[in-house]
């Protein structure tokens, strides 16, 4: 069950905070080699690993139209309408995204303007396995449709019988994705960043995947591919007082470890009391949960932090940087404005973590492994490129001239003054 820690003091908060370290090295070699197979030998190589990982034999990696026909057929009609409402609220949320192009006359004559641009072709990996995330391609497919991002290519694993989860594909074809490919692991990565005679090459990759799949992502942004950001474990920290509810908390904390072994939970309550509570809720609800062996191997990497001071609180909060935070205490809003290192916040008794997952709008692809300290989660502006623009008259550019030749000049760039001073010349040989 989760270690408990009474007051601890700052000077062991660092280790308390520490995430388990995962040396990817071992495994690297066999990425790199994947990696290396599919860009030398691109669907051969991809057939082969298929068949050696997934046990399948797939020589036509590409869905069919009959298979989107066949995939809504399959769903019913409750799920169809989940991920609908799912879809709604994801899209009006992140339209608000969308910004109006401004042109900004910084002086007479010099105007200056940025327009956003979606990224040609973008690749979404989508894990299969136990657990198939059909969410994550409404988080991943919306923005990236708003953007105007031409195509978008997922891939995602066969399961046993070399299918792919129909709500997978419902949920791709209600977003626009463009193409999906029977694709899974490192072989995927690889097929997206270098392209293969089936799978057209991307210029940046999103989505989740198992420690296999994030080294391969690490490993072809050296090479220059760009992914959506570095990623590691799920975490959930939840933040309980007087006000909370035990079994609320025993849940969400329960809703984050079953993701997998590998899952952080944080338990942060102002009373020893609260800690108790929580862990007999706990107890109770694993018994009903298919997914309990993982949950419980979660939670033995797990912590609760008893910390009576609310300032002590916030500022571990923000040390330790959490993925999701839900925020179970009195006055749970102003909580939330002290917070500055976070990938997503919950605020109050009745905002689960779960309906950031699926439905409320916002994204669920976030920050790990204390990264919400420099990155966001993804959003509209992770699908776009914004290039600046710059328009001068004749007057602007005379107004400007002497301070870009001053500065110019002291740099010792002389070809950027002279660049300027030619211009201004010929303006004042017109005149």
């Amino acid at each position: 069950m989760i270690r408990v820690f009474k007051e601890p003091k700052k000077k062991d908060w660092p280790s308390l905070l520490a995430r388990p370290v995962f040396d990817a090295t071992p495994l690297q070699a066999k990425v790199r080699e994947i990696l290396q197979a599919v860009k030398q030998k691109g669907d051969v190589a991809i057939t082969e690993y298929t068949l050696a990982f997934d046990k399948i034999a797939i020589s036509n990696f590409k869905l069919s139209a009959s298979a989107f026909d066949a995939a809504e057929k399959v769903l019913t009609p409750s799920l169809k309408t989940a991920i609908q409402l799912a879809k709604v609220n994801i899209e009006f949320f992140h339209s608000a995204q969308i910004q109006k192009e401004e042109r900004i006359e910084t002086m007479p004559g010099v105007w200056c303007w940025r327009k956003a641009v979606g990224i040609e072709k973008v690749g979404i990996y989508i894990p299969g396995g136990s657990a198939p995330l059909f969410s994550t391609v409404l988080m991943l497919g919306i923005p990236a449709k708003l953007a105007g991002c031409k195509e978008i290519i997922l891939c995602t694993p066969p399961n046993e019988k070399g299918e792919v989860d129909p709500a997978i594909i419902y949920a791709a074809s209600l977003v626009g994705v463009t193409a999906v490919y029977t694709i899974g692991g490192v072989q995927a990565i690889a097929a997206l960043a270098y392209g293969t005679k089936s799978v057209p090459k991307v210029q940046k990759i999103f989505g989740p995947g198992n420690q296999f799949v994030t080294a391969a992502k690490q490993i072809i942004q050296q090479e220059g591919v760009a992914i959506d950001m570095p990623a590691g474990p799920s975490e959930v920290c939840v933040y309980a007082d007087e006000t909370s509810i035990a079994s609320f908390v025993a849940a969400d904390l329960l809703s984050q470890a079953e993701h997998g072994a590998d899952s952080q939970v944080l338990l942060i309550a102002t009373t020893n009391e609260l800690v108790e509570a929580v862990q007999k809720e706990i107890e109770m609800q694993l018994t009903i949960l298919p997914r309990k062996d993982l949950a419980k191997k979660a939670l033995e990497n797990s912590k609760a932090l008893v910390l009576a001071k609310v300032e002590d609180a916030i500022s571990i909060i923000n040390e330790y940087a959490p993925e999701h935070l839900i925020l179970s205490v009195n006055n749970a809003a102003q909580v939330a404005e002290k917070i500055i290192n976070a990938g997503s916040i919950f605020i109050g008794n009745f905002s689960p973590e779960s309906v950031g997952d699926y439905a409320s709008g916002t994204n669920h692809t976030l920050p790990t492994n204390g990264f919400a300290k420099a990155y966001s989660g993804v959003s509209l502006d992770s699908f776009v490129k914004k290039i600046t623009f710059q328009q001068l008259t004749e007057r602007g550019l005379s107004n400007i001239a002497p301070t870009v030749i001053e500065m110019a000049t002291a740099e010792s760039l002389h070809a950027h003054s002279n660049a300027v001073e030619l211009r201004v010349e010929w303006i004042k040989s017109k005149i």
